[in-house]
């Protein structure tokens, strides 16, 4: 509630083709909020639940499978090929 509150609704992107997500419902069933929490330098717990995750001063919440940024992610490039490539299209056979 307190990214929604603050205007974020890109909270990261999908494993495989890196597509956005956002918040799908508010329990602990939510498939897309997955962030990595950041205790110190030394400690970091990925791949929490941001519906689940209590706040605290402090918490620093980062945004997993993007790189460099969940705004702007170099291997979601792969969606401008999307119109091309059917629903059952097997990709692996390209391999």
């Amino acid at each position: 509630s307190a990214l929604l509150a603050n205007g974020v609704h890109l909270v990261g992107r999908s494993f495989k083709y890196h597509r956005p997500r956002g918040f799908l419902s508010a329990g602990a069933e939510e498939p897309n909020a997955l962030v990595e929490i950041k205790r110190d330098s030394a400690r970091r717990t990925p791949n929490v639940r941001a519906t689940v995750q209590e706040l605290y001063d402090g918490l620093t919440a980062q945004s997993q499978n993007r790189w460099p940024s969940l705004a702007f992610d170099v291997s979601a490039l792969g969606d401008v090929a999307s119109p091309l490539l059917s629903a059952g299209f097997y990709y692996k056979t390209f391999m």
